[in-house]
């Protein structure tokens, strides 16, 4: 889980609302004209005051958004948002450093957003362009391909959630009963199905921070809710006291999310582009050992990150191996690389408490993310063309 923005949830790529997320590392003119199906370029620049793309309007089809922190100490995300519903973002940009996000966008009206700058939402339009579409020209093997793996994540999402909802279920009764035994025993479980479709939830406004929030995450610590609220109590602090309607909160919240993925559809590359933020959860708080501060869990946790994304991976590799051969023996050879990587922390049916790996053995294991995470973040450019 990451950090909040100011008006609503972390950010996600994973729901198909307005925008149709491709992707798209190669670019045409900035600002992009002709047909649809044509690739285009949006620069967009943070600084203190806003995040400022190159051009306002642009016309519909697979667009690059390139995202470059000028000097903003403050100000390190941008996203492309409709309404409540992140579309595609970049962030962990500090001063100086960039990346790109890839979105096949519809015409509409939408505002890319900077939380913290002093104006956080721009306004930015997608007019409807003219001509062939890009499913048109790609071939029908990869669209039939393509269009079989965003129904096939969409039925991993949702019985991902229903799993949740039977883990999470049992893990607050536990928690209500106030047996700290049994509560440590029934947390992992829904812990490794949140984590491999977290992208998801992070999609659907304060609902991510709600359920899996960590203490620097949540304004103040009396409104701190969520798995990791309930980890403090029983890994920390011993004691389930008072913790019945934070239990009852997250049964709630997880309720909710299995009623949204119900409703919610995938395009191609957001179900890539939701693998790379899964290899960046793993990244930028697993590795660290920030996620499961008191239960040490988080070894857990990257293999729910790991396994959701080898699982979007899995589902766009048949269209990938026509679209560009070399790229998806790549991927593949390096996610079994990172399996190879985690493999000797297993520990029965789990792993070893994170406390006990080395800062030499995290490096590592970082490595391997890292070598996985390049190729990965390039499937979405491949699978818009």
């Amino acid at each position: 889980m990451r950090r909040a923005p100011v008006a609503f949830s972390a950010i996600a790529v994973v729901i198909a609302t307005g925008a149709a997320a491709c992707g798209g590392s190669d670019s045409g003119s900035s600002g992009g004209s002709g047909a649809a199906g044509a690739k285009q370029t949006v620069n967009v620049t943070i600084t203190s005051k806003a995040c400022t793309p190159d051009v306002a309007t642009i016309p519909s089809g697979p667009t690059t958004f390139k995202v470059v922190n000028k000097d903003a100490g403050d100000v390190t995300e941008a996203e492309l948002v409709d309404g409540d519903t992140i579309l595609g973002e970049k962030e962990n940009l500090t001063p100086g450093l960039s990346g790109t996000f890839s979105l096949n966008v519809k015409a509409g009206k939408y505002q890319l957003y900077c939380p913290g700058a002093d104006t956080e939402k721009v306004d930015f339009t997608v007019t409807q362009a003219a001509g062939a579409t890009a499913a048109a020209t790609r071939g029908a093997e990869v669209t039939t391909a393509l269009t079989a793996a965003t129904t096939g994540y969409a039925t991993y999402v949702r019985q991902q959630v229903a799993d949740l909802v039977t883990t999470t279920g049992a893990f607050v009764t536990a928690v209500k009963a106030g047996d700290l035994d049994q509560s440590a025993k029934l947390y992992a479980a829904p812990r490794l199905d949140y984590e491999r479709i977290e992208p998801v939830a992070e999609s659907f406004g304060d609902l991510d921070p709600a359920i899996d929030a960590r203490i620097d995450d949540a304004p103040d610590a009396a409104s701190w809710t969520g798995f990791h609220r309930l980890e403090k109590a029983i890994f920390a602090d011993r004691s389930l006291a008072g913790t019945g309607p934070i239990a009852d909160k997250l049964n709630t919240d997880v309720g909710k999310l299995n009623t949204l993925v119900a409703k919610a559809t995938f395009q191609p590359a957001q179900i890539a582009n939701g693998a790379t933020e899964l290899l960046d959860e793993v990244g930028k708080t697993k590795i660290t050992g920030e996620e499961e501060r008191y239960s040490k869990l988080d070894l857990l946790d990257m293999q729910g990150n790991i396994e959701g994304a080898d699982k979007a991976f899995t589902l766009l590799e048949p269209a990938l191996k026509s679209l560009d051969p070399k790229l998806a023996s790549t991927v593949r050879t390096r996610f079994t690389a990172l399996y190879q990587a985690l493999s000797p922390y297993k520990e029965g049916t789990g792993y070893v408490s994170y406390d006990k790996v080395t800062q030499d053995q995290r490096r590592g294991l970082s490595q391997a993310v890292d070598a996985l995470a390049e190729p990965l973040s390039q499937v979405a450019g491949v699978v818009v063309s």
